[in-house]
């Protein structure tokens, strides 16, 4: 996804500080995340209550008369609910508590917290319960790298008022920032409450009497405001949206599996995806946001590859990223944020340092989103989105490819490749973008312009897709001359890249033409767009099934054969689950090659394995040690969870493993399944393809495709998504 040293150049020696572990308390919804300590109180670190890349709550305490409750147990009923069971700190000589305390806390647009205090005992008690809330309205790359003020808030206490809604409770304090440039709109936050507490400075006090075997709760809401004059308003083509064709690719399937791990695995998946949809200013279709917490924003790379691999479940995310990022293409030439024409944007910043960093709220340093952009929307057109909206985003991605093709033209071998314009750039801009993610056999870093070679993967791709985009245009000529370039790019890839002796293609050119000779995970990602001869394919799927490239958790980024190779780095040696994900699908492209489908098995087995050991999500990434050497997988320790293309990668192993390959323009939709023993049935419901559902039900190597005859099917605990349009 991103580098953890140099995102966006705030502190290119820092990685970010970890949010996993079992004393994390995190929930997310969309744009609003939350991080908590085990009992529920935010006190220290990273915990707090951010909204568009700002912390709104800094501390959040709960006492019982001056104390804190102790942790019993932690609930989630619920997706978007915890419910935290306290017990009271027991007097000096009491043998038993006789009070609970309970924490429901519920996240939306705003964090609702019901408390809840039950007397177990004979006799009734008297006490005081405190809610002590705290801002420093801090940006999230100023609390990532610790660089927050100790008070940055003013707090303004609200005299009593009824709520104009009946059903609202009384808003008694506000938090401003004090610190804020004038040029960007500032934020704020609400605290509302029921029960009229006593109000000193941030602290809200209940003093309660509960009666023998008795009960009382009180409610407590904290609402960020973001102004709606802020200039994150970043849509500059807002007639993209305003169209209204027929409604496609709309709903949610219901996806149902009988073999236990599995099924666990694609619940959760479903239950993440669902907290990662993002809805941006002024858009109507959702997105899936790269992770939490860092990146709970419009990833370029991310959201598209999140929503293609979400595709069986609801296609309406992919065509959300997809407007999203024909609105923010590179239109100006910019240096500073890497803008060029037709250049696809890598990541959208909401906050004030963020911006700052990255020299605007828009960045653009990747080079694999572009020709991502025309595949993505020739995936989109062949599982029956509307034909108009389709043709209305072919402007942008001729542009993307246009840009592809000038910066191919630049490179000494011709081919795609990157240099960053700017220090505060991004040093490597594929999906291994930190400093040291691309390097030779001897762990040597290449100088740029740096070619790689799933870079060039997708650009071949990209004109086959472009080519029969064209086809059913009527545009014969544009279609021959997309394949004539595909086929001769095909040509040179194999010249240049493949390492005969080795066995496998060189991950990048340097600068000067050179082979980059690292076996690393990149390369399967030419599998996966079918860029590889069948000869050379076989070869590389051999080396990929050796031990020192499958790890028994799923395939590393790296061999173990290799000088850079580190097991607990970032991108020189973990696992990550949507690397291996697109590795499994490109196995089953070629399934027809010997090993190929009984390596996509073993992988995808490895992951769901993996993903139950993590309660059924997985994460970001992984340590790529052996499962051999630790019978459960390692975490890298600040891997994003949840995180988009992690959350799909179950998807896409499902959608690989049945064959799923729809083309409606066509006229056709592939199945021809192969599951492992373990999947036993698989089942989806209301599978949306263009204006139609299907149901589609499949067991080891037979599977069956039926028009829906139950309707449109929303995943329960999910939200009812937009359409596509």
């Amino acid at each position: 996804m991103t580098e953890p040293v140099a995102q966006t150049a705030l502190n290119p020696d820092t990685a970010p500080p970890s949010t996993r572990g079992a004393d994390a308390l995190q929930q997310v919804c969309g744009q609003v995340f939350s991080i908590a300590g085990p009992d529920g109180d935010m006190t220290e670190g990273l915990h707090g209550l951010y909204a568009g890349d700002i912390r709104m709550v800094s501390v959040l305490r709960l006492r019982v008369d001056g104390q804190y409750p102790e942790l019993l147990s932690v609930q989630r009923p619920t997706r978007d609910s915890r419910v935290l069971v306290l017990g009271r700190v027991l007097p000096v000589g009491a043998a038993d508590s006789v009070l609970l305390v309970e924490r429901e806390r519920r996240l939306d647009h705003c964090l609702d917290e019901t408390v809840t205090l039950r007397n177990f005992g004979r006799d009734p008690v008297g006490l005081a319960l405190e809610i002590e809330v705290g801002s420093d309205f801090a940006d999230l790359f100023a609390v990532k790298e610790g660089r927050t003020s100790a008070v940055r808030a003013t707090l303004q206490p609200q005299p009593p008022a009824a709520p104009t809604d009946p059903h609202a409770l009384p808003v008694l304090l506000r938090f401003g920032p004090t610190l804020r440039s004038p040029s960007v709109a500032a934020p704020h936050l609400s605290v509302a409450g029921d029960g009229e507490p006593e109000v000193d400075g941030g602290v809200l006090r209940w003093m309660l009497r509960l009666d023998a075997n008795s009960c009382r709760s009180v409610r407590v809401r904290l609402e960020p405001k973001l102004s709606d004059s802020d200039p994150t308003s970043w849509l500059t083509e807002p007639q993209l949206l305003s169209r209204d064709p027929a409604p496609v690719l709309r709903g949610a399937a219901w996806i149902d599996c009988s073999g236990p791990g599995p099924a666990q695995v694609l619940r959760r998946a479903v239950a993440d995806l669902d907290g990662l949809r993002l809805n941006l200013p002024h858009t109507r279709t959702p997105i899936l946001a790269a992770g939490a917490p860092w990146f709970m924003t419009l990833f370029g790379r991310d959201s598209l590859l999140a929503g293609y691999m979400a595709l069986p479940w609801d296609p309406a995310l992919l065509c959300g990223a997809l407007e999203a990022l024909a609105a923010t293409a590179g239109r100006d030439t910019n240096p500073v944020v890497e803008e060029a024409p037709g250049r696809i944007l890598h990541e959208l910043r909401l906050g004030e340092e963020g911006a700052r960093a990255i020299g605007g709220h828009r960045y653009y340093g990747s080079v694999d989103a572009a020709p991502l952009f025309m595949m993505m929307l020739a995936e989109a057109w062949r599982w029956g989105a509307d034909e108009r909206w389709v043709r209305g985003l072919l402007p942008t991605a001729d542009a993307a490819l246009e840009w592809a093709r000038t910066k191919a033209a630049a490179h000494p071998a011709g081919f795609l490749a990157y240099r960053r314009s700017t220090p505060a750039g991004l040093f490597n801009q594929g999906w291994k973008d930190s400093f040291d993610g691309v390097n030779d056999n001897a762990g040597e870093i290449p100088e740029p312009p740096i070619a790689l070679c799933e870079v060039q993967a997708y650009h071949y791709r990209a004109l086959l897709d472009r080519a029969e985009l064209a086809e059913a245009c009527g545009d014969d000529e544009r279609a021959h001359r997309m394949r004539d370039d595909a086929a001769e790019l095909r040509a040179r890839f194999h010249e240049a890249f493949w390492l005969p002796r080795q066995g496998f293609p060189a991950i990048a050119l340097d600068g000067s033409g050179h082979p980059v000779d690292a076996l690393a995970s990149n390369a399967a990602h030419c599998l996966w767009a079918g860029l590889l001869d069948d000869d050379p394919a076989a070869e590389l799927i051999a080396k990929l099934a050796r031990p020192d490239m499958a790890s028994g958790w799923g395939l590393r980024t790296l061999s173990t054969t290799m000088a850079a190779y580190n097991p607990m780095s970032y991108h020189n040696g973990s696992v990550w689950p949507h690397d291996t994900a697109l590795a499994v699908a490109g196995l089953a492209r070629h399934a027809h090659l010997p090993g190929a489908g009984a390596l996509a098995r073993r992988l995808a087995g490895d992951l769901i394995n993996a993903a139950c050991e993590f309660g059924g999500s997985l994460p970001e990434l992984m340590c790529g040690f052996a499962a051999q050497d630790y019978p459960r997988p390692v975490p890298y320790p600040s891997s994003c969870s949840p995180q988009a293309w992690a959350a799909a990668a179950p998807l896409l192993l499902l959608r690989s493993l049945l064959r799923l390959e729809p083309n409606l323009p066509a006229g056709r939709i592939g199945l021809d399944p192969m599951l492992p023993a373990e999947w036993e049935t698989v089942s989806i419901s209301g599978l949306r393809l263009g204006a139609s559902t299907w149901d589609l039900v499949a067991t080891g190597s037979e599977g069956h495709l039926q028009p829906s005859t139950s309707g449109r099917q929303t995943q329960p605990g999910t939200s009812d998504p937009s359409h596509c349009s």
